[in-house]
């Protein structure tokens, strides 16, 4: 088992260090070429586009609306026209979820969770206190209820919170595992163990461990470093085996279904470190790929249909070491606006980063109303 272990971090250290030598290899042609002002589409056009970079938040100046100042030109004169306060925002974000127009991106260097209110165009940041202290938090998953479970890998905990921010309990003793996501479904909460390299299946009412699967290893049904969990609309579970370079499928009750992804390597359809997983409601699997910086987009049969994003340093809208992504179709309205004028959005998709000058990118999938699509 030790031998084994050892030979699977090799691999990893490898397909890491190609990767960042060869990550921009992935960028599209399309995206280098467009200006700062022309809209950005995957693909581009004249193909018949289906996803559209929208915007971008990383400080609380991005989405507050601005509010004078009391005092008028003298304090404008004395203290600035700049408001210290907006120029607040998550440090190091890699968890990300979209409720509803509100953004909770979770800050691991922070510690809390900040909230990019854009319906009610504010920003608040929730930092735990008391037993709600958030050591190093990484992922966060948002129920039907509103509640919200935060995924602590230093206190080695799971920690929920209603809606209105307020602690309500943690699961797990202090350091009994090493949960990297959370995934509510019904009354069980599913938790990535990248310490086990498994998967424990928690109720949810009391916490009790009711049963678990995976363990180390490359063989399927096994993991090395797991790190986000995702549900699609065929009530099965999508797990990013990060180490192994893949990601897995399996249904509830753990049993294996499918594996998405050639293997290591650079080309697309490929994986070097996937994190961030989301389903849409056409079963369409979206993974994050950390070294690559992008987002491959494969059907439920595990057949590659695009990707979009490329690194930061190439265009306004790239991914600067992304970590987590999410689907969202109740927030469309909140961000049509942004969308060129005939693109009508289906819903939002958001990508945490956790370094470079954007903490959240939102992209829009959708159609022209004026174009022909393929699947029509």
């Amino acid at each position: 088992m030790q031998s084994r272990n050892l030979n699977l971090k090799i691999r990893f250290l490898i397909a890491f260090f190609l990767s960042a030598c060869m990550a921009p290899a992935f960028a599209q042609d399309s995206a280098d070429s467009a200006d700062d002002t022309s809209a950005l589409f995957y693909p581009s056009l004249p193909d018949a586009p289906r996803i559209q970079y929208l915007t971008s938040f990383s400080v609380a100046g991005d989405v507050k609306e601005k509010k004078k100042k009391k005092g008028g030109w003298l304090s404008d004169f004395v203290l600035g026209e700049e408001n210290p306060e907006d120029d607040e925002g998550p440090e190091k974000p890699y968890g990300v979820s979209l409720n509803n127009g509100q953004i909770h991106v979770v800050d691991t260097r922070g510690g809390g969770y900040a909230i990019f209110d854009v319906p009610g165009k504010d920003y608040r940041f929730a930092l735990g206190s008391g037993s709600a202290v958030m050591s190093k938090p990484v992922n966060i998953e948002i129920d039907d209820a509103g509640l919200k479970y935060v995924t602590d890998t230093e206190r080695g905990q799971i920690l929920a919170f209603d809606s209105n921010d307020r602690f309500l309990r943690a699961y797990g003793k202090r350091g009994e595992f090493r949960p990297t996501d959370v995934l509510v479904d019904e009354n069980r909460l599913y938790v990535v163990d990248i310490q086990t390299h498994r998967i424990m299946v928690l109720d949810k009412e009391t916490g009790t461990e009711l049963s678990s699967f995976g363990g180390p290893g490359a063989e399927q049904n096994n993991f090395f470093q797991p790190t986000n969990i995702a549900l699609g609309p065929d009530k099965h579970l999508y797990i990013s085996d990060t180490g192994n370079f893949r990601v897995q499928k399996f249904t509830r009750d753990g049993e294996f279904v499918q594996s998405f992804g050639a293997g290591v390597g650079t080309a697309p359809g490929d994986f070097a470190r996937p994190k961030g997983v989301a389903v849409d409601r056409m079963g369409r699997l979206y993974v994050v790929d950390a070294a690559f910086e992008t987002v491959q987009m494969f059907s439920n049969q595990g057949d590659l249909l695009l990707f979009f994003g490329e690194p930061a340093s190439t265009h306004r809208g790239g991914l600067d070491l992304p970590a987590d992504i999410d689907i969202d179709y109740d927030s469309v309205p909140f961000f049509q606006h942004y969308a060129e004028p005939g693109f009508n959005l289906e819903y939002i998709i958001v990508v945490a980063n956790q370094f470079g000058n954007s903490s959240v990118n939102v992209f829009g999938f959708g159609r022209y109303e004026s174009m022909s699509y393929d699947d029509e």
